[in-house]
């Protein structure tokens, strides 16, 4: 590798096979089992964590620490050493003798961080997966010229930051995408235009349900594009379909939705990225009038009493580039997070599946008697102002304007309601039965 190509490297930044240091210091050891236990990595020396390059250039006792602390793993393991201009480069490949530990300890990379797991752990993660790893897996069916999306490429550039200038294939390459010198499953998922030519177990299903039965479905979608669209149209999709309270803070009128957003986003892609895609299941969202459930073909990879305190990446490519979109705040710390935004949230889990479901705050009884008091407020307000704008309706009642919207919606649909003239200079008219 040349200062050159080494420098573009730096330019894409820490992940899931990329570690900087500014030197050699003590956690050196443990990245070097992480990468191992892994699919292996690069640490570089003389770069910060802000991609600030500094310089360093190993001297012959930094050597010899390095191999003396490869030799010591369990099992014995090996890494090559390279110096380029004034960085210092150590090439660690995947192990073939996985599980490695060092000190006593074993560590696994997660995203741009060694985790410390207990032997049992890793030892189980890699008896459950069979050490296949589906996002790393390279797809023959993918075409690079008629299959690869180059707009949902310069958007993925665009968030990341990244120079426009460098070469596609190096980017690519440097996120773990390129398998090989073909594009990977983590790959397809992210720039394919159409999921389910590839894999119609990636297709989001979402339903919208009358009660708090499957009964009566009043919406359905199935999102079939790529990884982030899927993940925007889901999210979308349900907070379409939730309610908006009114609270008052201080003087203002603030808009609440009866269940976190934040909340919500991690929900939803944690589903998307720990997901078993081996398995012919799809992620499902269903939203009931009493609760919304999100649920993910996937066991647990470990005990199930280290729910919330553990977690080990089923598709660590996929949670590397989530965690880079923003979409993740710090690998691990979802279950955490959606605990602390939401109190009404309840998770389960068996062999086959995952399941977060958020319940909604108000009975449906409640909501049928507060729906009918809005009703009746909304149809004496037209009758005494018949110009009265929805803006205004929102104001007086205290609803947002998605929530005036679907009230007049309603009324309209059942004849109790009609509309005389254009939007602009017409008026409501309220009809008597």
């Amino acid at each position: 590798m040349d200062k050159k190509e080494l420098l573009e490297l730096v330019k894409i930044g820490e992940g899931y096979t990329l570690e900087f240091k500014e030197g050699l210091n003590s956690s050196i050891g443990k990245d070097i089992c992480a990468f191992a236990n892994a699919s292996g990595g690069k640490i570089i020396l003389g770069v910060t964590d802000k991609k600030v390059v500094k310089g360093y250039k190993l001297s012959n006792t930094d050597r010899s620490k390095i191999q003396n602390i490869v030799r010591n793993m369990d099992p014995s393991f090996s890494v090559f050493i390279d110096v380029v201009n004034d960085l210092s480069l150590i090439y660690v490949p995947e192990g073939k003798d996985k599980p490695y530990s060092i000190n006593g300890h074993f560590y696994l990379r997660q995203s741009a961080s060694s985790q410390q797991l207990k032997r049992d752990e890793i030892r189980d993660f890699f008896q459950r997966e069979n050490k296949i790893q589906f996002d790393k897996k390279a797809n023959p069916d993918f075409d690079l010229k008629k299959d690869f999306d180059e707009h949902k490429f310069d958007s993925f550039v665009k968030k990341l930051n990244l120079s426009s200038d460098l070469p596609k294939t190096h980017i690519l390459q440097n996120l773990n995408l390129l398998t090989n010198d073909k594009i990977n499953n983590a790959g397809v998922l992210f720039f394919c235009h159409r999921i389910s030519k590839f894999f119609m177990n990636s297709v989001i299903a979402c339903v919208l349900y009358q009660s708090n039965s499957r009964a009566n479905i009043l919406d359905k979608k199935e999102f079939d594009a790529d990884f982030v669209s899927n993940f925007d149209n889901a999210l979308n999709f349900v907070l379409k379909n939730i309610n908006t309270n009114i609270e008052i803070v201080g003087r203002k009128r603030v808009e609440k939705l009866e269940v976190s957003e934040e909340a919500l986003r991690e929900a939803i892609i944690n589903a998307m990225v720990h997901r078993d895609y081996f398995s012919n299941g799809r992620i499902q969202i269903d939203v009931f009038s009493d609760k919304i459930e999100i649920s993910n073909p996937g066991n647990l990879l470990f005990d199930e009493k280290d729910f919330g305190k553990v977690s080990i990446a089923r598709n660590p490519i996929l949670s590397d580039i989530a965690h880079r979109l923003g979409y993740v705040e710090r690998i691990g710390s979802g279950i955490k997070r959606i605990k602390t935004l939401v109190k009404n949230v309840d998770f389960e889990f068996s062999s086959n599946w995952f399941r977060v479901i958020f319940l909604r705050p108000a009975l449906q009884k409640t909501r049928e008697k507060t729906r009918e008091k809005t009703v009746e407020k909304i149809l004496a307000l037209i009758k005494k102002y018949p110009k009265i704008t929805q803006e205004e309706l929102a104001e007086k009642t205290g609803l947002s304007r998605r929530g005036v919207e679907w009230n007049i919606d309603k009324l309209k649909k059942k004849r109790k309601l009609r509309r005389v003239g254009p939007d602009k200079g017409g008026h409501w008219e309220v009809v008597e039965e």
